[in-house]
């Protein structure tokens, strides 16, 4: 039963905690696929190509690795990790890799270019904000990063 403020700010924490853990994945994927790929004087297709990977990638090693660090089985890990946080990502890249687009040099900016850093940090930023309310959506419907919470309450009864 929800009790109103208190389910809304326990909602509201718990979907500003699943978007930093969400940004936390993203941007270390996003930052490393774009300083290899600038690095490696690779084109702009491929960079992001490369960007949108290791963000998943990152972003879904911080939930499945932590849940098969607790024993939960390779399977269930795997589903756990792709229902909590496949949206959140989805949001996130889209958002990211649209303002890096719209950043008029940001994509062609060299490594010691403050364009690159800052164009970088503003879509990671705006990212954020645009999937903080994805996430209390999810979150709102027992869907997204609740799906994980649902394993550890599950977890602690046992």
């Amino acid at each position: 039963m929800h009790d109103g403020h208190g389910a809304t700010a326990s909602t509201s924490r718990l979907a500003l905690d699943a978007t930093v853990h969400c940004l936390t994945g993203c941007a270390i994927g996003e930052v490393l696929g774009l300083v290899v790929s600038t690095a490696l004087a690779l084109g702009i297709v491929v960079s992001i190509f490369v960007a949108i990977v290791l963000a998943f990638f990152f972003g879904y090693s911080l939930t499945f690795f932590p849940l098969l660090g607790a024993g939960v089985e390779l399977r269930r890990a795997l589903g756990i990790t792709l229902a909590s946080d496949t949206v959140s990502i989805v949001v996130m890249e889209l958002v990211d890799n649209a303002v890096i687009l719209l950043v008029p040099g940001a994509m062609t900016a060299g490594l010691a270019d403050p364009l690159f850093w800052g164009s970088l940090a503003l879509s990671l930023v705006i990212a954020f904000v645009a999937a903080l309310p994805v996430n209390r959506w999810l979150i709102g419907r027992g869907q997204g990063h609740a799906v994980v919470m649902r394993h550890h309450a599950q977890e602690s009864r046992e």
